[in-house]
């Protein structure tokens, strides 16, 4: 009797149980945690820092254990009138999230029309957008700066918030994430039955795109946080975001760098904790789109 050949999917289910099935070795441990500690290092030292003094940092004899002065640092700099931390803070979260928002429902649209969509030109269109992140910001500073100041917005969190509504880079990740999770025969089937465009595009498109406009929504979240230039030119000092308000703890002829570092923690820990309570979440979104196909 000939062996019968296994189909297709026996051929998958064999190759994932045997790719499941390899265990690592020590020198993939080994360069794991050199890669943690590597990481974490940083946070160890502004940690390490920011909770000495302010001669902590030029002590040659500096002992590596933390000290006891975080929690007053800490407090120096939420009560820093020049600082306006909860103000900040405010600001902050209030931008990046509806930014990161905006920028995952306008580049999923986007991505799939460009995707999925037939209309004319849209091949030159999607290159002219994906050539627009050759452009740097800092071209464009002066022209938006002019614009915004006519509109009266200079020192609003609104001019920080509107020119990032949408991104190229967002526009490109979608397309090509949606051209290859979302087959074709999936939206004639739907046209089939007779959902409409958007009714299609909210069933699949919407549906096939989480994995991926988690990651998105991630990415943008934490590039507005950490947003500094654009921020500093177009806010005052009495309405900034995070790293504008810190910016202002290194502002006089001495700077603490025990002060600083603190504030950089305290400005950190709502990343921390958006990634804790996000990172299963995303991390199983990416594998179930992963393995979908």
């Amino acid at each position: 009797m000939l062996a019968t050949v296994p189909d297709a999917a026996q051929r998958r289910r064999n190759r994932t149980v045997k790719i499941r099935g390899r265990r690592a070795g020590f020198w993939v441990y080994a360069a794991l945690v050199i890669i943690l500690i590597g990481s974490l290092f940083p946070f160890y030292w502004s940690f390490l820092i920011g909770s000495g003094d302010a001669s902590t940092i030029n002590d040659p004899n500096m002992s590596w254990w933390p000290g006891g002065n975080f929690v007053e640092n800490a407090l120096a700099v939420m009560n820093d009138p020049a600082v306006n931390f909860w103000r900040a803070l405010w600001n902050s979260i209030y931008s990046s999230t509806l930014i990161a928002a905006s920028v995952v429902a306008f580049s999923t649209l986007a991505g799939w029309a460009f995707a999925k969509l037939r209309f004319k030109g849209s091949a030159p269109l999607l290159v002219f957008v994906v050539a627009t992140m050759a452009v740097p910001m800092q071209l464009g500073v002066v022209p938006l700066y002019i614009l915004f100041s006519d509109l009266g917005w200079t020192g609003d969190i609104g001019a920080v918030i509107v020119p990032a509504l949408v991104t190229a880079f967002g526009v490109f990740w979608m397309t090509q994430y949606l051209r290859q999770s979302v087959p074709d025969e999936l939206i004639e089937a739907a046209r089939v039955d007779g959902a409409s465009m958007f009714r299609t595009f909210w069933t699949v498109g919407v549906v096939a795109a989480r994995p991926a406009a988690a990651m998105l929504f991630l990415f943008t979240f934490v590039t507005a946080w950490n947003n500094f230039f654009w921020p500093f030119i177009v806010l005052d000092r009495t309405n900034p975001t995070l790293p504008v308000a810190l910016s202002l703890l290194q502002s006089n002829y001495f700077v603490d760098y025990s002060i600083v570092l603190a504030g950089v923690l305290l400005a950190t820990i709502p990343l921390l904790i958006l990634f804790i309570f996000t990172g299963r979440q995303l991390v199983s979104g990416i594998m179930a789109g992963a393995v979908k196909g």
